[in-house]
């Protein structure tokens, strides 16, 4: 696995060992990131990489001119391979990381008035993240109104066109992997 394109292209990535983690394959991240380009210019954005594992998403976001990313990730082992990915890409200096679980981290990153433009979720296909996570998505203030929730589940696993104040505006499917890609009503 490497990073893709920007300024760190071509940095190959250590990823966990085992199968708990699960990285998003180079040609779906690639695929992801046209889409995200296409309609976002990422130079200087904040984002979120949620259930982060290897980083892979998030370095490259940061690769390709994201400002900061915040990680979070509680996996003793994707945490290993988190640290050695944000050092060989140089991008400490622009990450922060929540060793916590993901339904700690969201409300303490709220209280600490943290907003994204781009909000990253790659749980483990079988995990039971996805309702609690929309939920806390659609009612804390982490998305930007005009920010991107991207979803990464199952081809199999469809999520609601709608959750709270979450509408679904697109989803690809890219093998056993579905990008489902949502964004956030103003109310």
């Amino acid at each position: 696995m490497r990073v893709i394109a920007g300024k760190a292209r071509g940095t190959r990535l250590t990823v966990p060992a085992g199968m708990h983690t699960r990285p998003t394959a180079d040609r779906v991240r690639e695929a992801l990131f046209s889409i995200i380009q296409s309609r976002y210019d990422l130079e200087g954005v904040r984002s979120l990489d949620i259930c982060a594992g290897s980083g892979a998403l998030g370095i490259e976001a940061l690769s390709r001119g994201a400002g900061h990313c915040c990680f979070i990730e509680n996996d003793s082992n994707a945490l290993k391979s988190l640290k050695q990915n944000l050092s060989a890409t140089r991008n400490t200096d622009h990450a922060d990381l929540l060793e916590l679980d993901v339904l700690k981290a969201l409300p303490l990153l709220a209280t600490r008035g943290n907003r994204f433009r781009i909000i990253f979720f790659d749980p483990p296909y079988a995990s039971e993240l996805y309702p609690d996570v929309l939920e806390m998505l659609s009612s804390l203030p982490l998305l930007d109104v005009e920010g991107l929730f991207i979803a990464e589940c199952s081809s199999r696993k469809i999520l609601p066109d709608r959750h709270g104040s979450l509408i679904r505006i697109d989803r690809r499917v890219y093998g056993d992997t579905a990008l489902e890609l949502f964004s956030k009503e103003e109310v």
